[in-house]
């Protein structure tokens, strides 16, 4: 994807509500998903966002209802962040310095590749390739704004 639209803090960037649109892509079996929802990255006690995610996927011609929490840690310097799990674990470093970052997250056998790319003040994206034993996916996350 490149290079995208430098970011000089990462939190003061993410705060607020985002219109959250996924597509999932299984490349083993060829089925197609789609998450639709909102984004709303709000203050976390001791520092950090906290960001949850809350919409509807639909899998195989079923939709059901879906959240994710992370929680967003000051990194060292403004552009960057801690990307953690609800409980804590880590996840994954972010520096949007450059508007682009590449992260890994080793998950047992599988490997989680994340592509950040910031494309202006209102939109980002997220391509996350997941391959291993158990795992052949790509996901890919479109985030607009709201407000």
């Amino acid at each position: 994807m490149g290079a995208g639209w430098p970011v000089p803090d990462v939190l003061a960037y993410l705060a607020g509500r985002w219109r959250t649109e996924r597509a999932v892509v299984d490349l083993a079996g060829g089925a197609e998903g789609r998450f639709t929802g909102v984004t709303v990255f709000g203050p976390l006690d001791g520092g950090g966002l906290l960001s949850r995610e809350d919409g509807r996927f639909t899998w195989q011609g079923v939709t059901r209802p879906a959240e994710r929490t992370l929680r967003w840690l000051p990194g060292p310097t403004p552009n960057t962040a801690d990307v953690r799990f609800a409980d804590g674990r880590p996840f994954h470093h972010l520096d949007l310095a450059e508007g682009h970052h590449v992260a890994d997250h080793p998950c047992a056998a599988d490997l989680y590749r994340g592509e950040f790319t910031v494309l202006d003040e209102e939109r980002w994206r997220t391509v996350w390739r997941v391959g291993g034993p158990a795992k052949d996916l790509l996901l890919t996350t479109e985030y607009v704004r709201e407000g």
